[in-house]
């Protein structure tokens, strides 16, 4: 099954050079191109989308004001001129950012990302592409009036805290304000598993199991009773859980 996409661009130019990015891609297809965010309202209405290529700066209604009037919205690539949007974009929990001019190349990290953060999609793999995919996977996370890579290769577990997650890696500790389920959703299903409903853990950093209790570098963490299940067919599937 194909993703289908719709772009929201009050540009011309942009709206040809994305809909010249998304066609060379298999598995995904345009069902509509808007050119500003009231027509985007009626698209929604009438079709199927998966994922919206929005543009921030448009006439009568901005990209991020559509965004906060939908309640269940699809994935959303932002697309802009302007870096300084970038932090209103993450609050928003978005995708990716993607700034004008959009290379293929960074194109495709998009693309990447949206494939992590879509954990019902099971028949669909990311883009492969060693000439434009290189870097070692990543999200990218808010702490205080900063955006900060982390490599996912790097973290440990994550923690929740109340109305935020505080992000355990090799290197550092960093606090988002989101919730788990948001993390939860950023992250490949294949390398983490929630545990408990205040702790994540990364499947290659597990050192050591019990019923009870899930330990990584460091720290011993718990296993929620409603979770024990899940963890253990988790456990079993990844070759970590013999039998």
């Amino acid at each position: 099954m194909k993703t289908k996409c719709l772009i929201v661009d009050d540009e011309p130019l942009a709206r040809d050079l994305i809909r010249s990015h998304v066609n060379k891609l298999e598995n995904f297809e345009i069902v509509d191109e808007c050119g500003d965010a009231i027509k985007a309202f009626q698209a929604l209405r009438e079709k199927q989308v998966d994922l919206i290529f929005l543009d921030i700066q448009m006439p009568q209604i901005t990209g991020i004001e559509f965004l906060k009037t939908l309640k269940h919205p699809p994935k959303v690539i932002l697309t802009t001129a302007f870096r300084e949007y970038a932090l209103d974009g993450f609050d928003l929990d978005v995708v990716d950012y993607l700034l004008k001019p959009i290379t293929f190349e960074r194109f495709l990290k998009a693309i990447n990302k949206f494939y992590q953060v879509t954990s019902d999609d099971s028949k669909q793999a990311p883009v492969n592409n060693n000439v434009f995919n290189t870097e070692e996977p990543f999200i990218y996370v808010k702490e205080n009036k900063k955006v900060v890579k982390i490599y996912l290769n790097e973290i440990l577990y994550i923690e929740g805290l109340s109305e935020y997650v505080q992000i355990h890696t090799s290197k550092k500790k960093i606090i988002t304000k989101t919730s788990m389920t948001n993390m939860e959703n950023k992250l490949p299903e294949d390398n983490f598993l929630r545990i408990h409903k205040s702790f994540i853990v990364s499947l290659d950093k597990i050192e050591a199991f019990t019923s009870a209790s899930i330990e990584v570098p460091g720290k011993e963490l718990p296993i929620g009773r409603s979770y024990k299940n899940t963890v253990i067919g988790s456990l079993k599937v990844n070759g970590i859980l013999a039998g």
